[in-house]
């Protein structure tokens, strides 16, 4: 499972939503349901470049892979 972690990062740098929104381009409502829902958010590559950009990291510094622990081994 991936999470994202686009709250964690734009915290740490100071950013509101509405102001890494404006300064992504990505919609409010969009970043908010990534805010709210980091595992099961539905987002596209283009909106996690937008994302990368304004906060300038590296895309991948965005993802991080964690364990699904629903799942039997």
């Amino acid at each position: 499972m991936i999470r994202l972690k686009v709250k964690e990062i734009a915290e740490q740098q100071g950013f509101s939503q509405s102001k890494l929104s404006r300064k992504a381009d990505v919609d409010l409502t969009t970043l908010r349901k990534i805010y709210q829902q980091p595992t099961t958010a539905n987002v596209t590559i283009e909106t996690l470049d937008r994302l990368a950009k304004a906060l300038e990291v590296d895309i991948r510094e965005l993802l991080e892979s964690i364990l699904d622990e629903d799942k039997d081994e």
